[in-house]
Order: C-alpha cells, then structure tokens, then sequence
C-alpha cells in the first residue's frame, strides 16, 4: 500500500517550506531523534465485522500538539505510508473529536498532549493475520513546528481482547447528524474562477458561541478548502468555503462530501451534503 495523506492539498507556502527545511536536515523515526512525541501501534481485537482494530498512540510533551486530518492551513495532516505491510484490503480511520488552537493568529485544528488514533483494518484473507507495518509522517508545534517521521508495527491476528484505551478514543468520536439531532441539510454549490463555493445550511441544535465548521470534498483528487465563513440564524448554520482543485476538471461529489461541525467539547460529523 502507498502513502496516504489524510487531507486534501494545502496551501500554505511560508509554514510548507519551513516544514520541508526541517525535512532536509533528515527526519529519522521519532523513537531515535525527537524527545517531543513518542508512538507506539496498539493492537486490539477482530470486530464483529471480521475487521481488525488497531490504533496509533502519539505521546506529546506537555503542550506540544499534533493535527488532524483537516487541520487548517497552518497544521501539518499525517500522512501513513503502509509499504511492506501484509494481507491488508483496506484501511479504515476513526479519528476522536479535535480542538481548536490559535497558532500566530492562524486557527489550526488537532490534539494536544495525545492523539490516540483507532485504525480498523480489513485483511484480505480473513483467516490469516495481518502484518502492519507503517511509517508515519506528522507534524508537532507548540511555539515552532517539527517533523517527525515514526515507524510503526504491529501483528494483529484477531485474538486480542477490546482495548480500554482505543475504546475510549472510539468513544470520543464526533456525533452522528442523527445523534446530534441535525433536522436538515443541503449544499449549494457556484463556480468561481478557480473552482467552486460550497455554501451549507445546516439545522441543528448550537454546539456553543464559537462554532467551527469544516467542509472536506472527499475523493483522491487533491483540492484546496478555505477555512469557512459560519454564521448562526437561530436554529441554521450556514457555512461557505471555496475548493479549489490542484487540476482541472474537479466534479463535487456530494455524497462524499464531510461536514464537521465543533464546538465546546462537542463536534458532528455529517456525512453527505445534497442540493438545496
């Protein structure tokens, strides 16, 4: 399996370049150069599914943070590279509900001291075990930014029993729309000169003052999402972001379209966005 960045393309040149000067000096795994993160691939057990779950703990010193999968365009998303692991079909990430920082003025969005990152694996063969190897390329900051590059493995043969801690990162899941009671939404969509304006109302109960509202397209193609304009009008939400597509001829896809909506110690994930 390849590389797989968790976010569409970013565009961020000053933090980017920074980012890969730090690169150049040679990112060795985590274990052996950076005293700032720790990482270590928990295993876990067969779901009820015949998937194996799995997860990827990142200790960070007091303070230090690391990013989500859409972490603004002042965060660094993981990025996993599975070459040389063994009877893997697919790759499955449930990532527990992020913060919002402020860093230099910039909103970025991710995990502070621990990212504890539950993986569901399905095998190819299922009455096989599942060889997972995995080098894993992410970003900490707290007042500067360092690349880490960790390697990761794990043996998963379906006998271990549920473990508390990706239990408990399962459970810090966002809310489903129907969970968080969302009563309606839709999305218009408008071309502008370098790709598209999604606008989406959403009806649902207020998550607190300050709402966060991130709109990721889906798909392998690499597009660029603004940070959102949200406004609140009683029960509606309206948020607008622009995607921009690293090449031409980008097609929205609504059904793969992600709408997470954070607030205080609450966030939703809603999963598909039809026409008004």
């Amino acid at each position: 399996m390849t590389k797989e960045a968790t976010r569409p393309i970013l565009r961020s040149g000053a933090l980017i370049s920074a980012f890969v000067a730090l690169s150049a000096f040679g990112a060795v795994p985590a274990e052996a150069q950076n005293p700032v993160v720790e990482a270590q691939m928990l295993g876990g057990w067969q779901t009820d599914s015949g998937s194996r779950m799995a997860a990827a703990q990142f200790t960070l010193s007091p303070e230090w943070k690391t990013y989500w999968r859409a972490p603004g365009d002042a965060g660094i998303p993981p990025m996993f590279d599975w070459a040389g692991s063994e009877n893997v079909a697919s790759v499955r990430f449930h990532w527990p509900r992020p913060i919002v920082f402020d860093f230099n003025g910039m909103r970025t969005i991710g995990y502070r001291n621990e990212l504890v990152l539950p993986i569901e694996v399905t095998p190819k063969d299922p009455s096989q075990p599942i060889k997972l190897r995995a080098s894993v390329d992410i970003g900490v900051c707290r007042d500067i930014c360092v690349p880490a590059t960790i390697d990761l493995r794990a043996d998963l043969d379906g006998q271990g029993a549920p473990d508390g801690t990706i239990k408990a990162a399962l459970g810090a899941r966002p809310a489903t729309a129907r969970e968080a009671g969302v009563a309606e939404v839709s999305c218009a969509v408008e071309p502008i000169s370098d790709g598209l304006r999604v606008t989406a109302r959403v009806t649902m109960p207020a998550l607190g003052a300050d709402e966060v509202v991130v709109i990721e397209p889906g798909g392998a193609a690499p597009v660029w999402v603004s940070e959102a304009t949200v406004t609140r009008r009683g029960g509606e939400l309206v948020a607008t972001a622009d995607l921009v597509p690293d090449r031409a001829g980008f097609a929205l896809d609504r059904s793969q379209v992600t709408l997470t909506v954070l607030g205080d110690d609450r966030a939703v994930e809603i999963r598909g966005c039809p026409a008004p």
